[in-house]
């Protein structure tokens, strides 16, 4: 079974969450990709800026090692953390 790896992110998506995989310079001359989650905060013909939920680190992505992309849905609702107890 073949896929087809499609960037499907555009300036119209800011403001999305998005998820992007791409090939970080460190892992030149491999195979491997890296994949990131988060708010597209900026798009442009260069680089796409996206803002990491978990951390809150801002990944700038070169457009050509962008391999694919695409918007998706929020993620769950996590209950609020229960106080310490005394």
């Amino acid at each position: 079974m073949r896929y087809r790896l499609v960037v499907r992110v555009t300036a119209a998506d800011v403001g999305q969450r998005v998820t992007i995989r791409w090939r970080p310079p460190e892992l030149d001359g491999t195979q491997l990709m890296t994949d990131v989650l988060g708010i597209l905060e900026e798009a442009d013909d260069e680089f796409f800026k996206v803002r990491r939920g978990r951390d809150g680190q801002l990944i700038v992505i070169p457009c050509e090692r962008a391999v694919a992309g695409k918007v998706v849905p929020s993620g769950p609702r996590r209950p609020p953390k229960a106080p310490p107890s005394s």
